[in-house]
C-alpha cells in the first residue's frame, strides 16, 4: 500500500524544521556558504512560502531593491505622490524597511503572517529597527510596496536584511541607474531572481535622455541574455526633481503597471504563482548546498577523529615496544633486583644444582622480604613513567594533528585548556592501572601453584617475591640496553627463567611471563583509549548525526511529492 504524500505545508515545514538546526559546527571549507544557504531557506519558508501557501489570495507583496544610491526610496515616494520613506543621504543608511499598504490591507500586514521576524512600527520619523508600517490611499487594495535596505550596503546586516526581503517579495522591482547597470552586485541579485523563478521588474534609473534608447536596448540585451527575458523594464530619464519626487511621465508607467496587477486578480495570481513555484523549485538545489556542507562536515570529523586514533594507537605501540624492550630494567629497577636476589655470591650459586637453588631461592624469600617489595616499587615508578610518556606524546600529536585539519583548531580553541598534554587525572589513573597489575601477577603466582600443592606450602610466604620474580621477566630482554647492563639483563633473565622453573616447573614459566605482559598491555590500551576519549568527545559534540544528511535528502522528496500531490 502506497503511503500518501504529506500536504505542501507539512513538507515544507519539516524541511525548514531540519535546516534551522543543521549541524554545521565544523569550521571547514565551505561551511559559511552552507550555513547562509541553510539560514536563507529558513527565512524564505518563514517570510513568504509559508504565509503565501495559507493565503494565495493576499496582497501582493512588491519589494524594491537595489544598489547605494540607486533612489529606491524616491521611486517609492514618487509611486505614492507623497514622501512615506526618507531617501538616504548619507551612506549607509541604517532606517528601518518601510513597508506600505492600502488601509483595507492593512491587517494582512500588521500581523507575523508576513515577516514575522521583524517587529512592526507605525511611528513617525527615523526608525531603526523591525519594520514601518505605512498605510496610504495611494495605494489599491491587494498591493504593498516595500522600500528594502541596499543590496551592496557596507553595513552587513543590512545586506542580510535586503537579501531577506527580497526572497520574501511576490514581485521583485529591482532599481539601478545607467551608470551601474552592468556593474556585478546587481547582476548577483538578478541571478538569483533567475534561479529562483521570481516575477521581476527592472527599473532602469538617471537615464540621460539623449542615451535612454541605446542603453535600455543594451540592458535590454543583458536581461535576455541572462534568462530574465521576461522581466518588464521601466526606463526613468535623468530629471529634476519635483519636491522631492520624481516627474510624474517619467513614475507613470510604472505605477499604471503595478496598479492594473493590484486590480486584475488573474494578473495578480500569476506573478504569485510563478514567484512561489520558483522559490518552490529552488529548494532541491539549495538543500543540496547544505547536504554538501553536511558532507563535508562528516568527513572533517572522521578525519579529526582517525587523527586522534592514530596517535593514541601510536601510543599504545610505543607501550608495548617499551616493554618488550628491556629498556625499564635500568637504574632503580637494576639496583633493586640486585638486592633482591643478592649480589655475585647468590649468582654462582644458581649455576649450581637445582635442590641447592631451591635452597637459596627459599632463604633469599624469607630472609628479604623488604628488597621484594623495593622491586615491586622501583617496576611501579618505572611503568608508570612508560604510560606518562606515552600520553603526553599522544596528546601533543593529536594536537600537532589537529592544527593541520580542516575543523580542528576551531575545536582546539573551543575545547578545554592543556589539551596537548595528560589529563590532570590521567597520573593517579595510570598509578592506579599499574597496581592493579601488579595486584593481578601475585593472583597468577597463586593461581598457577594452586595445583602443586607440595609446592604452594612451600612457597605461599614467598609469593610476593615470587611474583617480583615474574615481573621482572615481563621486562627481561637485552632490548635497549647498553655496556655493562647488558650482561646484567642477561643475568636478570637467566635468574627469572631459573626461579620459575624451581617454582613451577618448565611448562608454565613461558605462559605466565606471556599473560603477565599480556595483561599489562591489555591495561595501557584501556587507559589510552579513556584519554583519548576527550578527544572522541570534542568531535562527538561537533559532528553532524550519522542520519543528518540521509533526514535532509529525504525530507526534500516528501517535498518534492507533496508538491506533485498539489498539481
Amino acid at each position: 500500500m502506497s503511503t500518501a504524500a504529506p500536504r505542501l505545508p507539512d513538507a515544507l515545514q519539516a524541511l525548514r524544521d531540519l535546516l534551522a538546526e543543521v549541524p554545521l559546527h565544523l569550521d571547514v571549507p565551505g561551511r559559511d556558504e552552507a550555513s547562509r544557504s541553510a539560514r536563507a531557506v529558513v527565512d524564505q519558508v518563514d517570510d513568504y512560502l509559508l504565509p503565501r501557501l495559507r493565503d494565495l489570495d493576499a496582497p501582493l507583496l512588491a519589494v524594491v531593491g537595489g544598489s547605494t544610491g540607486a533612489g529606491k526610496s524616491t521611486l517609492v515616494n514618487s509611486l505614492l505622490g507623497t514622501p512615506v520613506t526618507t531617501a538616504g543621504v548619507l551612506r549607509p543608511t541604517t532606517r528601518a524597511p518601510v513597508l506600505v499598504c492600502a488601509p483595507a490591507d492593512r491587517a494582512a500586514f500588521a500581523g507575523d503572517r508576513v515577516l514575522p521576524g521583524l517587529a512592526r512600527s507605525t511611528g513617525e520619523g527615523e526608525v531603526t529597527g523591525g519594520l514601518r508600517l505605512v498605510v496610504s490611499d495611494a495605494l489599491p487594495a491587494g498591493l504593498a510596496v516595500l522600500d528594502a535596505p541596499d543590496v551592496d550596503s557596507v553595513v552587513e546586516t543590512n545586506r542580510e536584511l535586503a537579501g531577506q526581503l527580497l526572497a520574501a517579495a511576490d514581485l521583485w522591482v529591482f532599481v539601478t541607474t545607467a551608470a551601474r547597470y552592468a556593474d556585478a552586485v546587481p547582476w548577483e541579485v538578478l541571478r538569483t531572481a533567475q534561479e529562483r523563478g521570481t516575477a521581476l521588474a527592472v527599473v532602469l534609473d538617471r537615464v540621460p535622455p539623449e542615451a535612454a534608447g541605446e542603453i535600455a536596448a543594451d540592458l535590454g540585451g543583458m536581461l535576455r541574455t541572462a534568462g530574465l527575458d521576461a522581466a518588464r523594464l521601466f526606463v526613468i530619464e535623468e530629471r529634476p526633481l519635483s519636491g522631492g519626487l520624481l516627474p510624474e511621465d517619467q513614475v507613470a508607467p510604472l505605477r499604471s503597471w503595478l496598479h492594473g496587477l493590484a486590480a486584475d486578480q488573474e494578473q495578480r495570481a500569476a506573478v504569485v504563482r510563478q514567484t512561489l513555484a520558483g522559490a518552490l523549485e529552488s529548494l532541491g538545489g539549495r538543500v543540496d548546498l547544505v547536504a554538501e556542507g553536511v558532507v563535508r562536515q562528516e568527513a572533517a570529523a572522521e578525519a579529526l577523529r582517525q587523527a586522534a586514533e592514530a596517535a593514541y594507537a601510536r601510543a599504545c605501540t610505543s607501550v608495548s615496544e617499551g616493554v618488550a624492550s628491556g629498556a625499564l630494567l635500568r637504574g632503580e629497577v637494576l639496583a633493586r633486583w640486585q638486592e633482591f636476589v643478592g649480589t655475585g655470591e647468590w649468582m654462582r650459586a644458581l649455576q649450581g644444582q637445582v635442590g641447592r637453588l631451591r635452597d637459596r631461592i627459599t632463604a633469599s624469600l624469607t630472609g628479604r622480604p623488604a628488597a621484594g617489595t623495593g622491586l615491586q616499587q622501583a617496576l611501579e615508578s618505572g611503568v608508570e613513567v612508560l604510560l606518562r610518556d606515552a600520553a603526553e606524546e599522544a596528546a601533543e600529536r593529536t594536537v600537532t594533528a589537529w592544527r593541520g585539519t580542516p575543523g580542528g583548531p576551531g575545536l582546539l580553541a573551543a575545547g578545554p585548556p592543556d589539551l596537548d598534554t595528560a589529563s590532570p587525572d590521567y597520573a593517579a589513573a595510570a598509578a592506579a592501572q599499574v597496581r592493579d597489575w601488579q595486584g593481578a601477577v601475585l593472583d597468577l603466582v597463586r593461581t598457577e601453584g594452586a595445583d602443586k600443592r607440595t609446592r604452594a606450602r612451600a612457597y605461599s610466604w614467598g609469593v610476593n617475591g615470587v611474583g617480583a620474580v615474574v615481573m621482572v621477566a615481563v621486562f627481561a630482554s637485552t632490548g635497549g640496553l647498553t655496556g655493562g647492563e647488558v650482561a646484567v639483563a642477561g643475568g636478570t633473565t637467566a635468574v627469572g627463567q631459573r626461579v620459575l622453573e624451581a617454582v613451577f616447573g618448565d611448562s608454565a614459566v613461558r605462559s605466565l611471563a606471556a599473560r603477565a605482559r599480556a595483561d599489562l598491555e591489555r591495561r595501557a590500551d584501556r587507559l589510552l583509549t579513556d584519554e583519548r576519549a576527550r578527544f572522541d568527545e570534542l568531535v562527538a559534540q561537533a559532528a553532524p548525526p550519522p542520519d543528518a544528511v540521509a533526514r535532509l535528502r529525504a525530507a526534500a522528496a516528501e517535498l518534492t511529492a507533496a508538491r506533485q500531490a498539489r498539481r
